[in-house]
C-alpha cells in the first residue's frame, strides 16, 4: 500500500515553510514515526515523521523547496522491501565525504545530508561544527556559519590571504531571521513607537531571593530567578492600566481580559518569544518552571507553533548580555513591551544620604496611537514600585 507523506498543518499565522534536508533516500526502509525531513517556518522547525513503516519509494519535494500545509512530500510503500545496501541511514551515507576528517566530540553521522555535502565542498571538518538542530544535529546553516566565522588558531590552516585583501562571505538569512527582520521593520513603520524610562532599586528583590532561593529550589525543583518578579509586577500594572495590554485592529482597540505574557528568549536559530498564558493565574514557581522549559525547548529546537502564538504584552531582558540601556521594539499586534537591563551598583540618594544600591534601568516602549504618555509612565512607575516593595506582589496591594 502506498502512503503519502505531507506537510503538517500550519498555524494561521504561518503560510509556508522551507524543506531543510531529507534524512532518508529513495529505496531506504523507514520505521513508523521516524523523522524524514525538517520543515523550517518563520517561527519554528517542524519535524515530519513517517506515518507508516515501509520503503521510501518517491521524494516529490526536494531540499530547499518552499512548501505549504498538506503539500505532498513523498510516498512510502508499506509492502516493499528496501533495496540492497540501502538500509543504512541517509545521514551516514551523506556524511561519508567527511569520514576522513579528524575525530572529535561531534560525530559526522549527526550531520544532515545538505550540511555534510556543503562541509565537504568547503573543506570544513564536520566534527568541529556545533550542531543547532534537534539532538545536536548539524544543519546546513551551521556549516555556513562555520565557514563565515573567523578561523581560530586551532583550526586547519587556511589559504593565505593577500595583504590588503578585503574578503566577504554572503550567507542567506534563515527563514526565521528573515521573518524577524520583516516583523521588526513593519513594527517601526506601522506603530507610533515611543519609549519611557525609569530605574528600579533591585535590592529588595535580591534580598528576598537570597533569603529564600535554597528553600524555593528544594520545594519546587527550579531556581528562583528575577523574571518571575517582573512578570508578576507587569501583570499587576496591566490590570491597573488595561490599555497597555490592548491591541489595535483597524480602527478598533481590542481590550484583552487575559494576560498572555511573551518572554523573549535567544535560541540557536534566533530570537523567539514563547507565551506564558494566563500569567495572572500562575504562581512564581509556575512562571519559573515555564521559562526554564521554554529555554530548553528553544535550545533544542523544539519550540512549537502554539508556544509562540498570541501574546498581549512582552518582556525582554537585554541585561543578560550586559546591556545598560535600550529601546525594545514592540512585537505586533501587541502595543507595549518592557525592557530589562543589567543591574549595576550606583550611587543614589535615599533620605538625603548618598548610598550604593544595585540599580537597573527599565524601558517601556509603547504604541502612542492608543497609549498616552500618562498611561505608559504610570505603568512603568507601578512596575518599579512593586519591585521595590515585592511583598505587595504577594499581598495583591
Amino acid at each position: 500500500m502506498i502512503v503519502e507523506v505531507k506537510v503538517p498543518v500550519l498555524s494561521e499565522s504561518v503560510s509556508e515553510g522551507t524543506l531543510m534536508s531529507w534524512h532518508k533516500k529513495v529505496g531506504e526502509y523507514v520505521e513508523r514515526d521516524e523523522i524524514l525531513i525538517d520543515v523550517e517556518t518563520d517561527k519554528v522547525v517542524l519535524e515530519v515523521p513517517s506515518p507508516q513503516a515501509g520503503v521510501l519509494v518517491e521524494i516529490v519535494a526536494q531540499d530547499g523547496e518552499t512548501v505549504v500545509a498538506e503539500q505532498l512530500l513523498a510516498k512510502i510503500d508499506t509492502e516493499a522491501k528496501a533495496e540492497a545496501g540501502a538500509s543504512a541511514p541517509a545521514t551516514e551515507q551523506a556524511a561519508a565525504p567527511a569520514a576522513q576528517a579528524p575525530a572529535s566530540n561531534t560525530q559526522a553521522g549527526v550531520a544532515m545530508p545538505a550540511a555534510a555535502k556543503l562541509a565537504a565542498e568547503k573543506g570544513v571538518d564536520i566534527g568541529s561544527v556545533q550542531g543547532s538542530g534537534r539532538d545536536g544535529r548539524v544543519l546546513k546553516e551551521d556549516v555556513q556559519n562555520a565557514v563565515a566565522a573567523p578561523k581560530t588558531a586551532a583550526a586547519a590552516p587556511a589559504a593565505p590571504v593577500p595583504a590588503g585583501a578585503r574578503p566577504e562571505q554572503r550567507v542567506p538569512m534563515s527563514r526565521l531571521r528573515a521573518r524577524v527582520a520583516e516583523r521588526l521593520l513593519a513594527s517601526q513603520q506601522e506603530n507610533a513607537i515611543l519609549t519611557t524610562f525609569n530605574e528600579v532599586n533591585m535590592k529588595p528583590v535580591m534580598d528576598l531571593r537570597n533569603k529564600y532561593k535554597e528553600k524555593f529550589e528544594k520545594e519546587h525543583g527550579v531556581k528562583l530567578g528575577f523574571m518571575s518578579f517582573f512578570v508578576k509586577a507587569a501583570v499587576a500594572a496591566l490590570k491597573k492600566y488595561p490599555v497597555v495590554n490592548a491591541s489595535v485592529d483597524g480602527n478598533d482597540i481590542v481590550y484583552h481580559g487575559y494576560f498572555d505574557i511573551g518572554i523573549a528568549i535567544g535560541s540557536p536559530r534566533g530570537l523567539v518569544v514563547p507565551i506564558l498564558r494566563d500569567a495572572d493565574q500562575m504562581s512564581i514557581a509556575d512562571i519559573e518552571k515555564a521559562i526554564v522549559d521554554y529555554a530548553v525547548k528553544a535550545k533544542d529546537g523544539k519550540i512549537a507553533l502554539e508556544d509562540l502564538t498570541g501574546g498581549t504584552f512582552s518582556i525582554t531582558n537585554g541585561g543578560t548580555f550586559g546591556s545598560m540601556m535600550s529601546t525594545p521594539i514592540i512585537n505586533p499586534p501587541q502595543s507595549a513591551i518592557l525592557g530589562m537591563h543589567a543591574t549595576k551598583e550606583r550611587a543614589v540618594v535615599e533620605n538625603g544620604q548618598v548610598v550604593v544600591r544595585p540599580m537597573m534601568y527599565l524601558a517601556l516602549s509603547y504604541d502612542h496611537r492608543i497609549i498616552d504618555g500618562r498611561e505608559a509612565v504610570l505603568t512603568l512607575v507601578t512596575i518599579k514600585d512593586l519591585l521595590e516593595d515585592p511583598a505587595r506582589l504577594l499581598l495583591d496591594l
